[in-house]
């Protein structure tokens, strides 16, 4: 066993205590749990690679943190005594002389004396009564399992064994502390980051694809998802800080199922089919320091109504499960909870394909038995708890199948719930969606839509219909794509002259060479300083060893025989390498012209100076090496850690202290809830209006002061197709809301929390029908239009108290706004008389108009149903904004309305590289704006349109030219019309009798007149 075990004595001794304890108390209340046992036995034989841990394993973790093989732990109320080897025992000694005596038997190589540490052992059993606890489900395996079970054969008879694993579970493995449980958190959201941010993505793309995946190579790449720390690191679920990744194992799966074979017990696995289009079941758990979690989830690809209807009664039933799972409910109630469920259903006939187990105990163990979710199971649940509810439909057949593997299908959920006091249980793994709506993907909607139906025998009188009289909209007020070309041609006059100011302010502003080298702003030389005097050094650095210093940041080198400190800001990394008897520490050290990333362009006060790269130390202790290398790892990465929070609160101001009205109440708006929230729980407080700023208490006290000089904007929102009435305040500067900073801050309210009526109307319940729906109506718009003029008028309260600040209340003009995706989602943006804004869902958006220099539109081009909007701010190192995916129909409005606030835009067919573009202009502003500035946005519109225009001048006629077509066609129609006519007036004329040389003597006559010869005639004839 390795030397860097490390046991921690004081959780030992009282995860031992609370057993005793527990042990005790059970004695003294008729055995329940115990079954009045005086010792039990823990027996571990040789070290197994199984992927599940028994209860013996499982003790030793709880107790030790290690799994110690080949040893005996034998309990009684008032002592434990431990027979192992004589490495283990190093690790065991300083747990002695706690509350619980500790006895360590130290096996050899002497037959006779490990043969007599058993007997001590037995005659300890003997003594303390006759029932002794086994764990009589393990088998372990070993010679030392051998020699025990050969010597317990001697007082067999005299002894009765009990098996102990149910006592082991509810007194000691079942209750979680708070170390325990946070090791779960950190295991389920590891779990559920896999499930839903590689998996669901990785599916997706094969199903749009139609790519040929096995299942069994599905579940290799989630598998190798381990071995990438990055991954873990960048998850939307935040793990802990020292989150270390070599600590996760797999205990369930990776399995992936589809094409009609299913299995949804613990020991399925993947098969080598392929991925199949339909029901796909998807499950894994991971173990983080040894506590496990697991996640299933079903994926239904295009499915029909009967399997959504199936899916929403099992996550009905999922639910009921989760939210009966209290402190105090017994665990066979949960499953008669979702029996129950089934059975008030529209749907009883479920019941027979409901599992027979709905999950178990988990923790330590994967699956604790003695926990187990069934119809039988009386045992009760207690604070601390976890467990994992696997609830599941079975061969359920399917009545519309897609094809042969859709006949039969099944559906299965999976969380891990820790149990609570008088509240709904935590769901650890809610990071991973199982709402219909995100489970349900439908691929053959979009993929059938274009093709056409059965063809109808076409009517011969119906003629062909002009391509410009089909409009894709079926409403008028949504045809705004058809542009008016007057309106058109007036924004290009004026986005013109809007170009050529914007072209002259900036080569006024830029009439020198003024910019950044490299167009980045210059880093400035840090001074890093480790120690002032000699004494400060650490008392270590007499010996001439390498040390490393936390205190001051520093490590100090042993070079030729004098102690050097380098602060740790120097040092770029460290490694440790091992070659024959000796092991290298090398470190190296940052200089210039090293790196190429970011991270790296530090800068020098002197670059042309010589520079220490790298120092390499050989020795023999490889070990101290190990630890050496550990803790200049950890040493740099706290300090870039620091650094960075330094960084990021760079921009955080301190405020002036809340002046508070004192001579009268403050005007204060109550019910209120605040984003973002102090913390996880939703609470809502008041808002109060004072002298020189707003204050916001919630229930608890806890309060956020906002000054108003720190306010920019001050935005209401009225509750108008939407489900809240917003105030909203855009801050200057941000501040420290809880633990993270703010620039945006909003106090809403429900427009639909009906926990309150305003009406005072009793008649209500006496009435029934269309008339009561007719009153609710009322009443809810009401209701709605007095939340406005309430939320309204204190805005403006806060307005009046701030009236010297310049800035007034700002209300969105919906009737111009239009869906966007500034950030993730898909939401509607709404301008303001000073900005654009999306207040409605976080992360919020706010831009202020005055300090945007151009806009530009990208992917505008014919056929794409979608573009994008790049918002560049005078402040050329703020990097621009993108609101990407906007639908092609407010194209015109958002060209209008940018032209109406005198923003100069331009647009393009292709997506630019906005951080190239920006480092070139901060590089040398006077020389961007020398080359024509924004004109190469412009250009790029331009040139589509030249390419237009040179199209249609192929077809420009002179005037003369058409006025002789027009004569043309209008003979042409002429003769189309009386078609008819004429053919019968030809045939008149033929039977009159006029023969061929007749007509032929008329048709020379013509020739003549017309000044053409008969050859050419007879050519034209002819065409």
């Amino acid at each position: 066993m390795a030397d860097e075990v490390k046991i921690d004595g004081q959780t030992f001794h009282n995860r031992l205590s609370s057993l005793n304890s527990a042990w005790k108390a059970d004695r003294r209340s008729n055995d329940a749990l115990f079954a009045g046992v005086s010792s039990f036995v823990v027996l571990m034989g040789k070290n197994e690679d199984a992927g599940t841990y028994q209860k013996s394993n499982a003790m030793h973790y709880w107790l030790l943190g290690y799994e110690f093989p080949a040893t005996l732990m034998v309990f009684t109320p008032d002592a434990l005594w431990i027979v192992t080897t004589v490495k283990k025992a190093k690790h065991l000694e300083g747990l002695k002389g706690g509350k619980t005596p500790l006895e360590i038997l130290v096996r050899g190589k002497d037959p006779e004396q490990n043969a007599k540490h058993f007997e001590r052992c037995l005659d300890l059993i003997r003594s303390s009564g006759k029932k002794v606890g086994v764990l009589a489900k393990e088998a372990p395996s070993g010679p030392f399992i051998e020699e025990w079970k050969k010597a317990f054969g001697d007082i067999s008879k005299d002894v009765e064994e009990v098996d102990i694993a149910p006592a082991l579970s509810i007194a000691a493995l079942a209750v979680k502390d708070e170390t325990e449980l946070r090791n779960m958190r950190d295991s389920a959201r590891a779990s559920t980051g896999i499930m839903s941010e590689f998996f669901v993505e990785e599916m997706s793309e094969i199903l749009d694809e139609e790519k040929k995946v096995t299942h069994k190579q599905l579940t290799d790449k989630m598998d190798h998802k381990l071995d990438e720390p990055k991954f873990f690191q960048n998850l939307k679920s935040k793990l802990t800080s020292d989150f270390d990744t070599q600590q996760l194992d797999w205990i369930y799966g990776p399995v992936v199922q589809s094409g009609g074979s299913y299995d949804l017990k613990l020991t399925a696995q993947s098969d080598e089919n392929n991925l199949h289009a339909g029901t796909i079941i998807a499950g894994l758990g991971l173990r983080y320091k040894s506590y496990a979690s697991m996640v299933a989830r079903t994926y239904l690809v295009d499915p029909n109504d009967a399997q959504e209807s199936n899916y929403k009664l099992l996550l009905s039933v999922h639910e009921a499960m989760i939210k009966e799972a209290r402190e105090g409910v017994a665990i066979k109630d949960l499953y008669n909870k979702a029996i129950g469920v089934i059975k008030s259903s529209k749907r009883p006939e479920m019941e027979k394909h409901f599992v027979k187990s709905a999950g178990g105990g988990i923790g330590l163990e994967t699956r604790d038995s003695v926990l187990a979710i069934n119809a039988k199971n009386t045992r009760v649940l207690k604070d601390g708890m976890t467990l994992y509810l696997s609830s599941g439909f079975t061969d359920i057949e399917n009545p519309k199948p897609q094809d042969k593997k859709s006949k039969t299908y099944s559906l299965g959920i999976t969380d891990t719930i820790r149990i609570r006091r008088d509240q709904d249980p935590a769901v650890f793994t809610n990071g991973a969606a199982s709402d219909t709506g995100s489970v349900c993907f439908f691929f053959k909607d979009e993929e059938e839509e274009p093709q056409p139906k059965k063809q109808t025998k076409k009517d011969p009188m119906v003629g062909a219909v002009a391509a410009s009289n089909i409009t894709k909209t079926k409403l008028r007020a949504e045809r705004t794509t058809q542009a008016d070309e007057g309106a058109e041609a007036r924004r290009r006059e004026h986005q013109k002259e809007l170009a050529n100011k914007k072209q002259q302010e900036g080569l006024t502003t830029y009439s020198e060479a003024v910019g950044d080298e490299n167009g980045v702003t210059q880093k400035k030389f840090k001074k890093f300083e480790s120690y002032k005097r000699d004494n400060q050094f650490p008392s270590k650095v007499k010996d001439l060893a390498i040390v490393v210093d936390e205190k001051a940041s520093t490590i100090v080198l042993p070079i030729m025989g004098r102690p050097v400190p380098f602060h740790i800001q120097t040092v770029k990394n460290a490694s440790k390498t091992d070659e024959g008897d000796f092991a290298y520490l090398r470190i190296n050290f940052l200089s210039p012209g090293q790196g190429v990333g970011r991270k790296d362009d530090q800068p020098f006060e002197d670059p042309t100076a010589h520079f220490v790269r790298s120092l390499t130390f050989r020795s023999r202790d490889v070990e101290r090496m190990d630890l050496i290398a550990e803790q200049i790892t950890n040493l740099r990465k706290n300090a870039v850690r620091r650094e960075q929070e330094k960084k990021d609160l760079e921009d955080v101001v301190e405020q002036d202290k809340l002046v508070e009205v004192r001579n009268r109440k403050p005007n204060r708006l109550d019910t209120i809830f605040v984003r973002p929230a102090m913390d996880s729980k939703r609470i809502s407080g008041e808002v109060e209006i004072h002298q020189n700023g707003l204050r916001y208490i919630d229930h608890r006290g806890s309060k956020i002061d906002i000054l108003f000089s720190n306010v920019k904007h001050l935005f209401f929102q009225p509750c108008t197709h939407e489900l809240i009435v917003i105030i909203h305040v855009h801050l200057k500067n941000p501040i420290m809301i809880g633990k993270k900073k703010a620039k945006d801050v909003q106090f809403y309210r429900e427009a639909t929390d009906m926990q309150f009526d305003e009406t005072g109307n009793r008649k209500r319940k006496h009435r029934y029908g269309d008339e009561e729906e007719f009153e609710q109506e009322q009443e809810e718009r009401r209701r709605r239009a007095q939340l406005d003029k309430t939320f309204k008028r204190f805005a403006e309260e806060i307005q009046t108290a701030a009236r010297d600040e310049g800035w007034g209340v700002d209300i969105p003009f919906r009737e111009l706004g239009f869906n966007g995706v500034p950030n993730r989602s898909n939401v509607f943006m709404q301008p303001t008389a000073d900005c654009l804004v999306q207040l409605t869902e976080p992360p919020f958006t706010v831009l202020t108009l005055d300090e945007i220099e151009v806009a530009h539109l990208e992917r505008v081009q014919f056929g794409l149903k979608n573009f994008d909007m790049v918002f560049v701010f005078k402040d050329f190192h703020r990097m621009p904004v993108h609101i990407n995916t906007i639908p092609v129909e407010s194209l015109e409005p958002v060209k209008e309305w940018l032209d109406s606030i005198n923003i100069a835009y331009s647009e393009g067919p292709l997506n630019l590289n906005w951080s190239t573009i920006m480092k070139t202009i901060t590089t040398d502003p006077h020389q961007f704006f020398k080359d024509g500035g924004w004109s190469f946005l412009a250009a790029e519109s331009d040139d589509e349109g030249s390419d237009e225009e040179e199209e249609e001048s192929a077809f420009e006629m002179s005037d003369s030219e058409l006025a002789v077509s027009e004569e043309s066609s209008e003979d042409e129609s002429d003769f189309d019309d009386d078609a008819s006519a004429d053919e019968g007036s030809a045939s008149d004329e033929v039977s009159a009798g006029e023969d061929w040389d007749e007509l032929e003597k008329k048709a020379k006559k013509k020739d003549r007149e017309g000044a053409l010869d008969d050859e050419d005639s007879g050519k034209k004839r002819k065409r």
